[in-house]
């Protein structure tokens, strides 16, 4: 994961509303996630081929999301808290406090988790962008980090 800037951010979710989200409600959706961990869809939309899904997550303190990678781009803003995020060494790759920016690549070669490793609750807006169809993430095994 690589720090994006405020500005590249703003034109992804610009451009996720040019190409006209609708507002809907919805369910989390399931990630090997730890204990209390939410997420709702605030917007989804389908143009050509892609899906562009916003979406509020939710990881209390010592929690997780779980290992997992994505079938398409990621952009994240971090509204609260700081996540601690990790790659398939088990290095971390990023602590994203409060206000930061970041961004995840596809593909099952960026197998990551993101933690929560301070006492208060991590909320991140997320804007999905994903081949039509396609999983919010793929679960995957623990690459053999002492943690989840």
């Amino acid at each position: 994961m690589r720090t994006a800037t405020r500005a590249g951010l703003a034109t992804a979710v610009t451009a996720a509303v040019t190409v006209g989200l609708s507002t809907a409600a919805g369910a989390a959706h399931a990630t090997p996630s730890g204990p209390g961990v939410t997420g709702r869809v605030i917007a989804h939309t389908t143009h050509g081929g892609t899906d562009y899904i916003l979406r509020e997550i939710t990881v209390p303190p010592g929690e997780g999301t779980g290992w997992h990678y994505h079938d398409g781009p990621l952009y994240g803003y971090v509204a609260r808290g700081t996540l601690s995020h990790f790659d398939a060494t088990c290095a971390s790759d990023g602590v994203h406090p409060a206000g930061s920016t970041l961004e995840e690549p596809s593909g099952a070669g960026h197998v990551h988790i993101g933690r929560n490793l301070g006492a208060d609750p991590v909320v991140l807006k997320v804007l999905y962008v994903l081949p039509h169809g396609a999983p919010l993430s793929r679960d995957a095994p623990n690459p053999g980090c002492d943690f989840e």
